[in-house]
C-alpha cells in the first residue's frame, strides 16, 4: 500500500466509492487473532503493488478462522527456536497433518462406536461394573490419542512480519494456492465440495458441512410422506366413492381447501401444544417416567416434525388425489360392476391403480412444500446442531425422539446468527442451491414413478 502496509489475502468484490472518485476492493486477509477482522476494504489507487508469491500458506484452524502468511519451521517449541530450511518445514508439516487425520479418525470412531454406547448402557443399567471398566478403558485410549496429537507448533510469519505460534491440533488442513497446479487446484475443489456434504458444521455453522442437515432433511421429508400420503388418500376416496355427496361433503371440501391456506407457523403452534406438550408428556409419564424430569418424546424432535408437516401437506394430497379420482370414467366402474365385481374390488382394483398418478402429483406437491419449510419446525424440533443423526446401529435405529439439522433452518441461521457473516455467505449460497438439489432429486423420484404408474394405468382424457 502506499502507506507502507502489506496484506495477503484474497480480493471478494469491487465497488465504486461513494464519493465517485476511484473503486475499493474487499479482501479477505484472514489472520483474525493477530488484527481482530479477518477483512479489509482499501481503495484500489492506493495499491502499489501486488503479487502472488508461491511461498504463501493457508491453514484451516479450528479456531480463529484461516491463517495467511509464511511457514517458518514446524517441530516442538524448544525445537523450532533455531529455525529449520522451507521446504523442509513444508514437508514436515504435510507429514504431521497426515498422521493427525488418522489420530483424528480413530478418536472419533472411539467416541461413536464405543464410548457413547457405554454411556447409554450405564444409563440404562447403573450397576454394571464391566461396563464401567470398559468405559474407563475407553476413555484412556481417547486420552492417549489427545496427548499423541498434541506437542508440535508451527511457527508462522504474517507478511508484514509478525510471528505466531500455532500448535497443530489445532490445524485442519493446510495448502499453498500459489503454487498449485491447474489439476490439483480442481482436486482441492473437489476435496472441499466433499468435505461440504460428508463433513458436521463447526465454528458456530460458520464453516464445515452440512452433512447432520442433508439427512436430517431428507429423512424427515421421507417420514412425512409416509405418514401423509395413506390418510390423504383414505380421505380423498372417502369423499369421492364413499360419502354420500350432498352439503355436508361439499362443506368438507371447502374446509379442506381452507387448510391448505393456513400459515405454517399456525400449524407449528398447533404441533407445539397438542404433539409435544399434549401427546409426548403422556407418552413420557407412562413410559419414560424414569427419565423425568429430562423429557423425552415432551419436546421438540423428528417425530413431532414429521407429524406438523404431514397436517401441513395434507389438504394437498387431499385434494390432488380426489381431482385424480373424479377423471377416471365411470365407465371403468360400471364395467367392472357389470362383470361381477364388489365395489370394494372395484375400487382397489380399478380405481386406486388408475389414480396412482394423481396421488403421487399430491406427494410431489407436499414434499416440494415441506422440505422448504422452516417456520413450524423452530417450535417442533430443529436444532441449530445436531451433529449425531437420528440413525445409528442400536436398537432401535431409528430414533424419532431426537432434534435434528435442517437446510432450510441451517440457511437462516447461518446467514443472520453468524459470528461472521461476511465469511459465511459461499455456505449460505451453497446450502441454498443444495436444498434446491435435494428437492429436485425427491421430485424427480416421485415424477418418475408417476410416469411408470400412469404407463401402466393410464387414463384416458374425457371428451
Amino acid at each position: 500500500m502506499e502507506d507502507g502496509r502489506l496484506l495477503a489475502g484474497r480480493a471478494v468484490r469491487e465497488l465504486p466509492l461513494e464519493e465517485g472518485a476511484g473503486r475499493e476492493r474487499l479482501y479477505f486477509t484472514a489472520n483474525r487473532d493477530l488484527d481482530g477482522q479477518a477483512w479489509h476494504w482499501l481503495p484500489v489507487n492506493d495499491i502499489v503493488a501486488s503479487g502472488t508469491p508461491p511461498e504463501l500458506i493457508v491453514l484451516e484452524r479450528r479456531r480463529h478462522g484461516q491463517f495467511i502468511g509464511r511457514l517458518v519451521a514446524v517441530g516442538t517449541v524448544e525445537a523450532i527456536r533455531g529455525g529449520t530450511p522451507q521446504q523442509a518445514a513444508w514437508a514436515r508439516l504435510e507429514a504431521r497433518l497426515a498422521a493427525l487425520d488418522q489420530l483424528r479418525g480413530e478418536r472419533e470412531r472411539l467416541r461413536r462406536e464405543v464410548l457413547r454406547p457405554l454411556i447409554r448402557q450405564l444409563d440404562a443399567n447403573q450397576g454394571d461394573s464391566d461396563a464401567r471398566r470398559a468405559l474407563a478403558e475407553a476413555n484412556a485410549r481417547v486420552y492417549d490419542l489427545q496427548q499423541a496429537m498434541r506437542g508440535e507448533v508451527a511457527l508462522l510469519e504474517s507478511v508484514d512480519g509478525r510471528r505466531l505460534v500455532q500448535p497443530l491440533d489445532e490445524v485442519l488442513r493446510a495448502w499453498r494456492p500459489n503454487a498449485m497446479s491447474l489439476s490439483q487446484k480442481l482436486a482441492a475443489w473437489a476435496g472441499g465440495v466433499w468435505r461440504f456434504l460428508a463433513e458436521g458444521p463447526r465454528d458456530g455453522n460458520a464453516a464445515g458441512g452440512v452433512w447432520p442437515a442433508i439427512f436430517g432433511t431428507v429423512l424427515m421429508v421421507l417420514l412425512m410422506s409416509l405418514l401423509v400420503t395413506p390418510f390423504g388418500v383414505l380421505a380423498a376416496v372417502y369423499l369421492n366413492e364413499v360419502a354420500h355427496q350432498g352439503r355436508w361433503t361439499q362443506l368438507v371440501r371447502i374446509a379442506v381447501r381452507n387448510l391448505a391456506g393456513v400459515p405454517s407457523i399456525v400449524y407449528g403452534v398447533f404441533g407445539l401444544g397438542v404433539f409435544v406438550y399434549g401427546i409426548g408428556s403422556s407418552l413420557d409419564e407412562w413410559f419414560f417416567s424414569d427419565a423425568l424430569p429430562s423429557p423425552t418424546f415432551g419436546t421438540g424432535g423428528l417425530l413431532w416434525a414429521s407429524l406438523t408437516l404431514a397436517l401441513l401437506t395434507l389438504p394437498v394430497v387431499i385434494v390432488a388425489t380426489e381431482e385424480g379420482l373424479a377423471r377416471i370414467p365411470v365407465e371403468q366402474r360400471e364395467g367392472a360392476l357389470a362383470l361381477g365385481a364388489t365395489r370394494l374390488e372395484t375400487l382397489a382394483r380399478v380405481v386406486l391403480p388408475m389414480a396412482i398418478p394423481a396421488m403421487l402429483t399430491g406427494v410431489i406437491l407436499a414434499v416440494a412444500r415441506a422440505a422448504g419449510e422452516v417456520a413450524p419446525l423452530l417450535l417442533v424440533g430443529v436444532a441449530k446442531l445436531a451433529p449425531q443423526v437420528p440413525v445409528d446401529a442400536e436398537f432401535p435405529f431409528l430414533h424419532l425422539e431426537r432434534k435434528f439439522m435442517h437446510l432450510g433452518y441451517h440457511i437462516y441461521d447461518t446467514a443472520f446468527h453468524s459470528n461472521d457473516v461476511q465469511a459465511a455467505m459461499p455456505l449460505v449460497y451453497a446450502t441454498a442451491l443444495l436444498l434446491v438439489l435435494v428437492i429436485l432429486v425427491l421430485n424427480l423420484t416421485a415424477i418418475f414413478l408417476r410416469h411408470h404408474f400412469r404407463v401402466r394405468h393410464g387414463v384416458q382424457p374425457r371428451s
